[in-house]
């Protein structure tokens, strides 16, 4: 069993979610698919196929959550050390060419979100800036081409 690393808000919000799966959505579909049976029969009954449909998606997501609950590896962010990137810190990068900053969060692979801000530490981009210091110079082999950064920030 692999661990995976997780900020405390990262497995907060899984465990929100797990709960909120198994004590709201669970009954309620539960109640959907009964009513469904109660309209008579099941072979051309839209609502019971959907119903049923969305009781295995709901399933598999408590699965899924469950499994990366009891795999997570919390990592408490608020001791790092500010003087080179590591999991859970903030940085801002600045695009050498173009000077453009961006502010990413290095985070697990269970709570990225690039419109977040959060940028997976196994991603291209997380393992690049992984370790870096002030001023560092980091290289990214993008889609669109070669892109290059200086790290002006870590908090």
């Amino acid at each position: 069993m692999k661990q995976v690393p997780i900020t405390r808000k990262g497995y907060d919000a899984l465990k929100e979610e797990l709960g909120k799966l198994k004590k709201i959505e669970r009954p309620k579909n539960i109640r959907a698919i009964e009513e469904a049976r109660a309209h008579g029969d099941l072979s051309e009954n839209a609502e019971y196929d959907a119903a049923k449909e969305r009781q295995g998606y709901i399933e598999g997501r408590i699965n899924e959550l469950s499994y990366k609950l009891s795999n997570a590896d919390i990592i408490d962010t608020d001791d790092s050390p500010k003087e080179k990137a590591v999991f859970g810190c903030v940085v801002m990068l600045e695009n050498i060419d173009s000077g453009e900053e961006v502010t990413y969060q290095l985070v697990g692979p269970d709570e990225s979100d690039i419109k977040e801000g959060r940028i997976s530490v196994g991603s291209p981009l997380g393992k690049a800036i992984i370790g870096k210091r002030l001023g560092d110079e980091i290289t990214i082999n993008a889609p669109g081409g070669k892109r290059q950064y200086e790290l002006v920030e870590i908090r």
